[in-house]
C-alpha cells in the first residue's frame, strides 16, 4: 500500500530577484482569498478556490502547490543538495530555490500536493511524498503505549520487558506557559506565546513519536495504542480537567501511526476501558492516587506503567477477540500477530 509524509523544507539563499517573486506570489494570494484583485499564477488560484472556502480576517494561508508544478532535484551543489522549483506568476517555468529538508528525499518517493508557508520572513516549503510499503509480517514482539497526565506516553515492551516514560518535559512546558500567559496584558501577547508554545509541544511530540517508533523497528514489534474515545472524562476537579483538556494526545497519537505507518510497522487499537483502574498483576480493581496504583493483593505499581501493562494484556489477546481495529496498515488482526506473539498471550497474565 501507499503511505504519505510531510517532509519539511526551510527554502535558504534567496537572490533578492527569488525573494521578491515568492514575496509577490504569496502576498498575492493573501489578497486574492480575501476578495481582492491580484496577479496569481492560474495553477495557484485553481488551487486555493479549491481548498480555502471559508477564509478568516487577518490570518495568512499558505500557497498550495500542485504536485504535478512543484518538481524537487537532488544536485549536490555547494549550495544546497536539494532544489525545488516554484512556479510564479512573475517567471515562466517558476523559479528554482535551494532547500534544507529535516530528512533525504528518497528516489522511491512520489511528490504530492506541497504547500509554501512563510514565518518570521523566512519561506518554508512542506513537501507531501508518498512511496509503496509492504507490511512487515515478521513482528514477535509488541510494544503498548499509555497516554497520560503525569507522563504523556508511558510504554511496555514484551520482548525486552522494558518500561519508558515520556513526557516530563512536555509537562513543564505546558505548565510555564499556562501561568505566564495568565498575566499577560493583551491577547496579541497570548497569541503570540501560544505560538511558541505550540512550536515547542510539538518538537516534544516528534521526539516522543519517533523514540518509540524507533524502539518498535528495533525490536520488531507490533505497537498497541489505547482508543482515545472519552479520555478527558477520566478525571475530575478543576485543575485535573485544565490539564487533561490541554495535552495533545490525539496529536502524539497521530505522529506515532504515521511514523509507524511510514516504516511498514502495524499498529493495533484496543479499547483503554478500566485499564488504568485494573490490577495488571491480579486482574482485579484497585485505587488510583497520585500516580500511584495500589491493590487489595498488595500491588504498589506505577499508575501509567499498570495501564500500559494491561493495555499490553488486551492487545495479545486480540486473536480470541472481535471487533478489533488494526490500522493504519489494514492488515487483520491475525497477520499483525506472528506465531511466537499468539503464544506469548496465553502465559503475558502472569508477567
Amino acid at each position: 500500500m501507499k503511505v504519505k509524509k510531510t517532509i519539511q523544507a526551510k527554502i535558504v539563499h534567496l537572490t533578492k530577484i527569488k525573494q521578491r517573486f515568492l514575496e509577490e506570489e504569496y502576498e498575492n494570494l493573501q489578497h486574492f482569498l480575501h476578495g481582492e484583485k491580484a496577479e496569481l499564477y492560474s495553477a495557484n488560484k485553481q488551487q486555493a478556490e479549491r481548498f480555502y472556502k471559508k477564509i478568516k480576517p487577518n490570518k495568512e494561508y499558505p500557497l498550495s502547490i500542485r504536485k504535478d508544478l512543484l518538481k524537487i532535484e537532488r544536485r549536490n551543489t555547494k549550495i544546497a543538495e536539494y532544489w525545488a522549483r516554484i512556479p510564479v506568476k512573475g517567471r515562466r517555468g517558476g523559479v528554482w530555490v535551494a532547500i534544507k529538508p529535516h530528512c533525504p528525499i528518497g528516489l522511491d518517493m512520489e511528490i504530492c500536493e506541497s504547500k509554501l508557508f512563510k514565518r518570521n520572513g523566512n519561506f518554508y516549503l512542506h513537501i507531501v511524498v508518498q512511496k509503496e510499503v509492504k507490511p512487515k509480517t515478521n513482528c514477535d514482539g509488541a510494544l503498548a503505549i499509555d497516554l497520560g497526565i503525569h507522563n504523556m506516553a508511558v510504554t511496555v515492551n514484551s520482548k525486552t520487558k522494558e518500561a519508558h516514560f515520556y513526557g516530563k518535559k512536555l509537562r513543564r512546558v505546558r505548565g510555564h506557559y499556562f501561568h505566564l500567559r495568565k498575566n499577560l496584558p493583551n491577547r496579541k501577547a497570548i497569541k503570540k506565546v501560544g505560538m511558541h508554545e505550540n512550536r515547542i509541544v510539538n518538537h516534544e511530540l516528534h521526539k516522543i513519536s519517533k523514540a518509540i517508533v524507533l524502539e518498535a523497528k528495533e525490536t520488531k514489534s507490533t505497537i498497541i495504542l489505547g482508543k482515545l474515545k472519552g479520555i478527558r472524562k477520566n478525571h475530575r476537579g478543576r485543575k485535573g480537567n485544565r490539564k487533561l483538556n490541554s495535552f495533545p494526545f490525539y496529536k502524539l497519537s497521530k505522529y506515532i501511526r504515521y511514523k509507524a505507518e511510514w516504516l511498514a510497522i502495524p499498529v493495533i487499537t484496543v479499547s483503554e476501558a478500566y485499564t488504568s483502574q485494573t490490577c495488571s498483576i491480579c486482574g482485579e480493581r484497585g485505587v488510583r492516587h497520585n500516580g500511584l496504583f495500589k491493590c487489595s493483593c498488595g500491588a504498589e505499581l506505577n499508575a501509567d506503567y499498570n495501564g500500559a501493562k494491561n493495555i499490553m494484556k488486551r492487545g495479545l489477546g486480540l486473536v480470541s477477540k472481535l471487533g478489533v481495529e488494526v490500522n493504519p496498515l489494514r492488515t487483520s488482526p491475525t497477520d499483525s500477530l506472528s506465531p511466537m506473539m499468539r503464544e506469548e498471550a496465553t502465559f503475558f497474565k502472569g508477567w
